[in-house]
């Protein structure tokens, strides 16, 4: 489960952008608190809630982005309407807005349920809401409410990364990457990143190690090069850009890639495939992560990637491409940054190990928080995935 935060706003633009999901039979008014007299009223119209919260907040002059607009999301529908407003009470209660003026909002256009929240940082006596450390204290308190052990979580997770076989140390990276860490080595030891603060370690030691130990399934490599001969009629696997959603449906620069042969190889046999490569441009070489039998190879291991995304009619010419297997250093960017949506993997087991995130809050005038240009891309895998 993710929150998000929307970027600040001197109005209370939120308001309409939700009414209009209700209006278009996309979205569900689960609940108005805090309104007082208000909400005796019958037939309200969005400006009466814009009104009510632009009056609380003129009682601070210093207050220069009053709206509070934030969105709770689960995977897939894993949880119902109803559960996620209890969760979203819970959370504003967490972050001190009890007794502030709020309006919650189911979204249920969209394969994740999500719910939004409006809500104005100003409160009745003038005095703005605590917004320190917002971001980190918001993923805080919705941890507690359902349950997370940060601590506990990031060891597991290591673990699991240290579980797989890699030959690189990108490749570990990538692993936790795609769970929305960050990584960044300093003193012999990787330290681990999320909701904006520290999570744990691990040693560049023992990833070294579980390097070393590398043993390449040569007779894996051979069945997924007869899954690719027997299925390349079936699945086109000619690369295609993912774009990212901009505000208001506008088009964007393409973010990452994609293939209806990647996407099979996903949903059928737990092969995950992560192109390399910049925006707009061909991939210059790809990785697979085989989950099924928790193991990375380098793309050239299974096939030359002329090869791996030539159309199906065609007969590749493997010298006519780039195939460099790994980012550098200045490429690197998190998986989990890099597409709009992840796939769960790994068929017929019980762990499905990378993020099926989806917020779809395209036409949102606020939603450049989520999908904005103003990405971080130092030291972090520049790699896209299907």
């Amino acid at each position: 489960m993710i929150v998000k935060i929307l970027k600040p706003s001197a109005t209370f633009k939120g308001v309409r952008y939700n009414t209009n999901k209700v209006d278009k039979d996309k979205g569900e008014l689960m609940k108005v608190a805090n309104f007082g007299a208000l909400q005796a009223l019958q037939n309200l119209r969005p400006k009466d809630y814009v009104n009510y919260l632009e009056a609380q907040s003129a009682a601070s002059k210093r207050t220069k982005y009053p709206q509070l607009h934030a969105v709770i999301s689960c995977k897939g529908r894993s949880h119902s309407k109803q559960e996620l407003t209890a969760i979203a009470e819970q959370w504003l209660n967490g972050m001190g807005y009890r007794e502030q003026p709020y309006l919650l909002v189911f979204h249920k256009d969209t394969s994740n349920n999500h719910i939004h929240i409006v809500s104005t940082r100003v409160d009745r006596d003038g005095k703005k809401i605590n917004d320190s450390f917002e971001k980190i204290r918001a993923y805080e308190v919705l941890n507690r409410i359902v349950g997370v052990d940060e601590k506990q979580e990031i060891d597991k997770n290591i673990e699991k990364a240290l579980s797989y076989g890699f030959s690189t140390r990108a490749q570990f990276m990538m692993l936790l990457e795609a769970r929305g860490y960050s990584l960044k080595l300093s003193d012999g030891v990787y330290q681990i990143s999320r909701y904006g603060k520290r999570q744990g370690t691990v040693s560049l030691e023992q990833v070294d190690a579980k390097i070393g130990t590398f043993d390449k399934d040569i007779d894996r490599l051979a069945q997924l090069r007869a899954v690719f001969a027997k299925y390349r009629s079936q699945y086109d696997p000619v690369v295609i850009h993912v774009p990212a959603p901009l505000p208001g449906n506008r088009p964007s620069a393409p973010s990452g890639y994609t293939s209806a042969m990647a996407q099979m190889l996903s949903d059928k046999f737990g092969v995950q495939i992560i192109f390399h490569g910049k925006d707009g441009k061909p991939p210059y070489g790809y990785t697979v992560i085989d989950h099924s039998r928790k193991m990375i190879y380098k793309g050239k291991d299974l096939m030359p990637l002329a090869e791996f995304i030539a159309p199906s009619q065609d007969t590749p010419d493997i010298s006519a491409k780039e195939d460099r297997t790994e980012p550098t250093e200045k490429e690197r960017k998190p998986l989990y940054e890099e597409t709009a949506t992840y796939t769960d993997h790994v068929q017929g087991t019980s762990e499905q190990w990378v993020p099926n995130i989806q917020i779809d809050i395209s036409d949102d005038i606020d939603d450049e928080a989520i999908h904005g240009r103003n990405r971080r891309r130092k030291r972090k895998a520049r790699t896209n995935t299907r």
